[in-house]
């Protein structure tokens, strides 16, 4: 191993020496995890018990593996501090508040031997009803771009090699072993990988392949996607993995550049030693896969460390919960409000707290992102913190009658409504061990497998609403007649048909962290304003969504979803993508717009007109002409925080890249700029916006 501050050329040196030096079955030992089985058999069956060797590291030269933790809401390791879902941090649309949270999760990930973090999870947000929606940021590919590359820089700015997952089109769960996604050029170059490319432009360092087939070929396999375009089209130079255990089926994915098999070698090892001697495959495809494992290797660990250690105490210490905190405050969206909230503390006696998930520690789903904080503030606790136990009461869906008379004896009823890892999240079938029987059984042996449940959970949401009791719960507290606030815990849309028109106010947390029901008290009381803004559009009717089958074999991934399937069919949303309002009132005027060399600035003036300092999310969306191809009518391509005070004005700038509004030309397989006039539109949603104009 180079010495920190080796120069590039040193480690060149050193990587071409080992590549030289080690032995065939060394490198392919390389190019697996290994040890998997026997850790997680020992841990119980607790993912991330312990740091998992992904790849790389040969005893005998004195090379170190790579040393695997999960994500995103934290570092899946011992007790660390658990941050709000993905989504809710989309939802905050603060990609500087994202780094730092990368920033944290690298530091927790050093000081528990951890080098490889699988946090960066990106993928598009086609339809709510998936499972994982939770662990990405949104349905727009820019936003979700934007956030991931803040997320893995901020990663690996503590020699954590961060990794972007899952590539690609995997936004289903309970079928994503063997569902076959079928996509034309233009969705899958336009819609569903430029994401990964800007994260990967922005310096992320290695890919996970997703466990689905991309027309016909599963990703882990694929020579499409792992070579022609990650390295041929985009010029990406670090390794790419397998995710856990199903990732890849057949030798041929060395060739088709899958450089690591995790969590063990069940395809690899062995059997690419004796397809490289039989010469099914060729030597270099190793040395390939090696030079990229050691390159990136090198590259953090001999950069200086920007921490003269990082001791276990750092570990959801109190600078990361309260950024665990300001991350819970910033994602929450207040997405209705007749004048309830905030609430006055000294004018209000007595709260009722309604919902068996009011009490719930619920911070998201229980698979490979589950984090396992020090403790957990639910909504009632923080409730009961701020306020005061003898001024809070409870009620749930258990006894609705129960829950009625606390509303009535309160001045107001919160209701917390929503989802758990039961209901949403990664898809564990009940008799999973994780590979390990494949293994014993190729082994020859007969250990048992580590615990398994006997039900799944998780995976895919059939229906979009709340449950009947939760309902039933929501209409009980609004039969006291009492002001009802209803909060919805989920990672991605809920329906609100049915009864949104009789509540006063409607706040979405998301699965808020450790700390979201501290944050959950500060928003309602008004010590904080909501500013958070919805990453997806919540529709009046599920089938204004595209077509989903949880249980698809194959499925077509067509080029519309999101806010730009429902503006081509004029659909109206319940609540369009970029929406949520605030304590404060924002007023919009005087956008402009220019074409400056190869880049469109525009700018907006925004005023608060409100009795409250409060973050307004400034939105810049461009509507090409759309005459050579269909294309969106407006595409998100900016966006901006800003925290403006009562009565102050800020001039918000942007400046947008012109090669980002091309198309995909199936004919050349290249990408064009259309000309004429282009659309600048600026405001505060994707459905409230001032327009300029630029002409191309």
């Amino acid at each position: 191993m180079p010495p920190t501050g080796a120069t590039l050329e040193t480690q060149a040196a050193a990587v071409e020496s080992i590549i030289a030096t080690a032995t065939l079955a060394e490198k392919v030992g390389m190019m697996s995890g290994q040890g998997f089985f026997a850790s997680y058999r020992a841990s119980d069956g607790v993912w991330g018990a312990e740091p998992y060797r992904a790849g790389g590291g040969i005893e005998r030269l004195g090379l170190p593996p790579l040393w695997f933790t999960d994500g995103p809401r934290g570092v899946a390791r011992g007790r660390s501090t658990c941050f709000p879902c993905s989504m809710a941090r989309g939802a905050s649309f603060d990609p500087g508040l994202e780094q730092r949270i990368g920033e944290v999760m690298g530091i927790e990930a050093r000081a528990q031997g951890c080098t490889l973090s699988g946090a960066v999870c990106m993928n598009l947000l086609r339809h709510p009803g998936w499972g994982r929606a939770q662990e990405t940021y949104g349905e727009d590919g820019w936003h979700v771009g934007v956030m991931a590359a803040a997320l893995g820089t901020g990663i690996q700015a503590h020699n954590v090699i961060a990794t972007v997952k899952h590539f690609a089109l995997n936004s289903m769960e309970n079928a994503r072993f063997t569902v076959d996604v079928r996509v034309d050029e233009r969705a899958l170059h336009e819609v569903y990988l430029p994401h990964f490319k800007f994260a990967l432009d922005a310096g992320v360092a290695s890919v996970m392949a997703a466990y689905n087939k991309v027309n016909g070929e599963y990703c882990g396999q694929d020579p499409v996607l792992l070579t022609a375009i990650l390295r041929g089209e985009w010029g990406f130079q670090g390794f790419v993995h397998s995710d856990w255990v199903r990732g890849v089926y057949r030798i041929y994915g060395a060739a088709a550049g899958l450089d690591v098999e995790n969590p063990e070698p069940l395809v690899f090892g062995d059997k690419l030693v004796d397809a490289v001697n039989n010469g099914a495959i060729a030597p270099q495809v190793i040395d390939t896969a090696c030079r990229r494992i050691l390159t990136t290797q090198f590259r953090f660990a001999c950069a200086e460390d920007p921490l003269p250690e990082y001791p276990e105490s750092l570990v959801a210490c109190d600078a990361h919960r309260a950024l665990a905190l300001e991350a819970a405050e910033k994602s929450a969206v207040l997405l209705e409000n007749d004048g309830v909230l905030p609430l006055d503390a000294a004018r209000i006696g007595k709260v009722a707290v309604l919902g068996r998930l009011a009490a719930l520690e619920n911070t998201g789903d229980n698979g490979s992102s589950r984090v396992r904080p020090p403790a957990v503030v639910t909504p009632l606790q923080g409730l009961i913190d701020h306020l005061g136990g003898d001024r809070v009461l409870t009620g749930d869906e258990r006894d609705l009658a129960a829950a009625r008379a606390a509303a009535e004896a309160a001045d107001v009823a919160i209701v917390i409504a929503g989802y758990t890892a039961e209901d949403e999240g990664e898809f564990i079938p009940g008799d999973i061990a994780l590979g390990e029987a494949d293994r014993a059984d190729a082994a020859g042996a007969g250990k048992p497998s580590p615990p398994t449940r006997n039900h799944p959970i998780g995976g895919d949401r059939i229906d979009l609403g709340l449950r009947e009791d939760q309902v039933a719960l929501i209409e009980a507290a609004v039969a006291s007649n009492k002001p009802v606030i209803v909060v919805l815990v989920a990672g991605a849309a809920v329906l609100v048909e049915g009864w949104r028109d009789r509540v006063g106010a409607i706040l979405q947390t998301f699965y808020a962290g450790m700390a979201g029901g501290t944050a959950l008290a500060r928003l309602v009381f008004g010590e904080a304003s909501p500013s958070g803004k919805l990453p997806f559009t919540v529709a009046r009717d599920a089938a204004d969504y595209p077509f989903f089958d949880r249980d698809a074999a194959r499925i077509d991934y067509g080029y519309w979803h999101g806010y730009a399937k429902f503006d081509r069919e004029t659909l109206t949303p319940r609540y369009p993508f970029g929406h949520g309002l605030s304590y404060a009132r924002f007023r919009y005027r005087a956008p402009t717009a220019r074409v400056l060399g190869e880049r469109i600035e525009a700018a907006v003036a925004v005023r608060n007109e409100g009795d409250v300092t409060a973050d307004e999310v400034v939105q810049l969306y461009i509507g090409v002409p759309g005459r050579d191809a269909e294309r969106p009518v407006k595409s998100l391509r900016g966006f901006q925080r800003v925290t403006i005070a009562p009565g102050e004005t800020k001039i918000v700038r942007f400046s947008v890249a012109v090669e980002t509004l091309r198309w995909r030309d199936p004919t050349t397989h290249g990408w064009r700029l259309e000309s004429g006039v282009h659309r600048v539109l600026i405001g505060g949603s994707s459905a409230m916006l001032l327009e300029a104009s630029v002409r191309l």
